[in-house]
């Protein structure tokens, strides 16, 4: 049986995020039947077609759900809500987020955004079947009618294509994981937990982004949680016993001055051990270099100012001179590519995430030739969740894995595609949070719905992080006995 679940109601507002920077949230209102079964026609694939059911065209005004016991809608309303994040190290090919640029918020402000949701979204979308996710999220980027979304906003596109699918799976009394997923969902992400933070994250004189932990030997999400919520606080103690900060970064990691990433990296050994783990058996270790806020376009190297900072006692600006490298700690690619080796040597790394430049296509070449077989390498910056520069890297063999950031496309439809490209060519996909997050815990569900894998979402530390882990333990709370949980990658010892 066809159902249609009518929009009734569009409507966003400007919220703060973690930052305190405003960004757009958005209600949509529907309308469903007596009694129907329904399901979600995303990427053309809807719970029917999981079920092996016939379905109608993905596009059409009817999407067939699954069968099963019908839904008693009765006509009642519906209301999905959906908030967006926002990125501080961002890629140069990401969708516009569109910002005011006036005097508000320091020219933060989203109300531009939330008028577009408000106006011309809001009349495109009344009327149509949610249950169409495809269909809607083609709407989203065909009224916008730029490739990058800079007439409407990314921000304003995604709020609605997210509470788009809110409002549907609530409609059919349906989990999200599982109305964006179908039957096949049951794989919990093991989560790639940021414990230290540096780069444009944190303010200190740490160059890479994020250190992070994988609990890769627990049994289940919950156990992986507690253990790396156990390295976590023992990593806390350890900084205070040698006087350091324990003030904490955008996504919730700690936050003190080191001199080297070789100084972090210990710490986070010492504190795994201390914790009763082993490293590189129960705990692995992901980077995120963000290579791109590094590098200095005019040298063509990538500058280390916190390693300056603690060779020169203050923070040395890049000259355009001979004498570049001689005042400031500055890396080639190829160093770059011989720094990552040695690291993986010395400690049990698994990912390493943005090693080089987003435009560096033959360095990213060389650094997978050399350590892609051993170690995952992500793009996101690289590849922005667009199906177009993955599709380039694959191409190249450039990386093995995508990072997957809803807001860098704009659309739900769009992000799925491009991991659906990753998984269909043997990448993986890591589904992300962003440094400047709200309470809207999307990710979760998408993370069990794709089967991803993994999860970046920050420390066991702010709210904004820890709801996007409480929600996984409530998903696998559900799942139970059927959830499955697994090392991404158990061929890689975690050292090259």
């Amino acid at each position: 049986m066809s159902v249609t679940i009518r929009i009734m109601d569009v409507h966003a507002r400007e919220i703060l995020d973690s930052r305190g920077n405003p960004t757009v949230e958005a209600e949509v209102t529907v309308i469903a039947g007596e009694s129907a079964f329904g399901g979600p026609c995303i990427n053309g694939r809807n719970m029917a077609e999981a079920a092996g059911n016939h379905k109608e065209s993905a596009g059409k005004e009817a999407c067939i759900g699954p069968v099963g016991a019908p839904y008693p809608l009765s006509g009642k309303l519906y209301v999905g809500r959906a908030s967006v994040p926002s990125g501080a190290s961002t890629g140069r090919f990401e969708a516009v987020e569109l910002r005011d640029k006036e005097s508000r918020y320091q020219g933060k402000g989203v109300q531009k955004a939330v008028k577009n949701v408000n106006t011309v979204l809001r009349e495109a979308l009344l009327g149509r079947n949610a249950l169409c996710q495809e269909e809607i999220d083609k709407i989203l980027i065909e009224t916008d009618g730029t490739e990058n979304k800079e007439k409407l906003g990314a921000n304003a596109a995604l709020s609605v294509s997210m509470a788009v699918a809110r409002a549907a799976a609530a409609a059919l009394h349906m989990p999200l994981f599982r109305y964006l997923g179908g039957i096949s969902a049951r794989r919990m992400p093991v989560p790639m937990m940021n414990i230290l933070n540096g780069g444009k994250h944190a303010d200190n004189t740490v160059d890479f982004q994020e250190f992070m932990i994988m609990p890769v030997a627990a049994d289940s999400f919950r156990e992986g949680l507690r253990i790396c919520a156990e390295v976590y606080q023992k990593l806390k103690q350890l900084l205070v016993k040698d006087g350091l900060s324990t003030g904490v970064g955008d996504e919730g990691g700690f936050a003190p001055s080191l001199k080297n990433p070789e100084e972090v990296l210990d710490y986070i050994v010492k504190a795994v051990l201390a914790a009763g783990y082993v490293p590189g058996k129960d705990i692995k270790i992901a980077l995120d270099v963000a290579a791109s806020e590094l590098y200095q376009e005019d040298a063509g190297m990538y500058y280390f100012p916190g390693e300056t900072k603690a060779l020169h006692g203050s923070k040395k600006e890049v000259l355009a001179s001979s004498d570049t490298k001689e005042s400031c700690v500055m890396r080639s690619t190829d160093e770059m590519i011989a720094l990552y080796e040695e690291l993986c040597q010395k400690y049990p790394i698994v990912s390493i995430e943005d090693g080089l430049h987003e435009d560096d296509w033959d360095g990213w070449k060389k650094l997978t030739e050399r350590l892609g077989d051993k170690i995952q390498l992500v793009g996101d910056d690289l590849f922005v969740t667009n199906t177009g520069r993955l599709s380039a890297g694959i191409r190249l063999h450039t990386a093995n894995a995508i990072l997957v950031k809803v807001n860098q496309i704009g659309t739900l439809s769009e992000a799925f595609a491009a991991i659906e490209m990753a998984h269909k060519n043997g990448y993986r996909a890591v589904i992300s949070h962003r440094s400047g997050e709200t309470e809207d815990t999307i990710i979760a569900d998408i993370a069990v719905a794709v089967n991803a894998g993994q999860i970046k979402t920050g420390a066991p530390c702010r709210t904004d992080r820890v709801s996007k882990y409480n929600q996984l333990l409530r998903i696998e709370e559900e799942l139970e006995g059927v959830s499955r949980y697994e090392d991404p990658f158990p061929e890689k010892a975690g050292t090259v």
